[in-house]
């Protein structure tokens, strides 16, 4: 693995891709009512990138296995769906949770960020789930410090999600960001021996783009038939929480938050 800190320059201008992450996240987040269309989402979210000086990170990326190039510039994913929702006609109903990823490029420079949240009233443990993946993401704001091993954050972050009676997915993971959405190394939130031969030490200036995804029932996903869309095999719902990091010494500071508002 090749891991380049970034300059002050470099950050700067990430912050403001993440600004512009956090900013559309806000502003789906609100419109998400029931009857409004995951289309529509996506016609709001083009609509303040390009107002931003901004683009899609999503729209047209290639399959990793050959299918069809990404359709859509940013992901929507309801109630089983877990990530790479396709948005489209699909009114959001009352008591749905909706899984938003949003990635964009500004000045050459990318930023990533995934919420999940609850449209009206869920059930009780529908809520913890959300509560849950959350805090999972804030388990990489404290631990994910400068001199510690990633797998030591990514055992804290299973830890907590199977005390709450939780899966954490393991077909899917974080990855370094930079100029390109994908850089090294790849960002796992569970130990595996993948991890324990690949482990790598944080280093103060990295930047990672750390995304736990959490199931309810079981960890197995599949994709749909559109090539894009995955969701749970047991059809149990799924959350999933995104920030852009850079590694500090006491703590990793997120990019993809506007100025003076903490994580819910």
């Amino acid at each position: 693995m090749t891991i380049h800190p970034k300059t002050a320059e470099a950050l700067e201008k990430m912050r403001a891709a993440g600004e512009v992450v956090a900013e559309v996240l806000d502003r789906l987040q609100a419109m998400a009512r029931p009857g409004v269309t995951t289309g529509a989402l996506e016609a709001e979210a083009v609509r303040l990138m390009q107002d931003r000086g901004a683009t899609s990170l999503f729209l047209g990326q290639p399959h990793p296995r050959g299918g069809r190039p990404y359709p859509g510039s940013v992901c929507v994913s309801v109630n089983e769906e877990l990530v790479h929702g396709i948005p489209g006609p699909r009114a959001i109903r009352e008591g749905d949770i909706v899984s938003v990823d949003v990635g964009v490029r500004k000045n050459g420079w990318c930023g990533d960020a995934a919420r999940t949240f609850a449209v009206g009233r869920v059930p009780d443990r529908v809520e913890a789930l959300v509560r849950t993946t959350a805090e999972a993401l804030a388990v990489v704001e404290r631990e994910a410090r400068a001199g510690v091993l990633w797998s030591s954050v990514a055992a804290q972050i299973e830890a907590l999600v199977r005390r709450a009676g939780f899966s954490v997915v393991t077909d899917y993971r974080g990855h370094g960001i930079g100029s390109a959405m994908w850089e090294d190394p790849p960002v796992p939130n569970f130990v595996s021996r993948d991890l324990v031969r690949d482990d790598f030490l944080l280093i103060e200036g990295m930047t990672l783009a750390a995304e736990p995804m959490v199931n309810m029932g079981r960890a197995a996903v599949r994709e749909k038939e559109d090539g894009w869309t995955v969701v749970t095999v047991d059809g149990k719902p799924a959350a999933h929480f995104e920030d852009t990091f850079v590694v500090r010494r006491d703590r990793a500071e997120p990019l993809t938050r506007l100025a003076g508002r903490q994580q819910e």
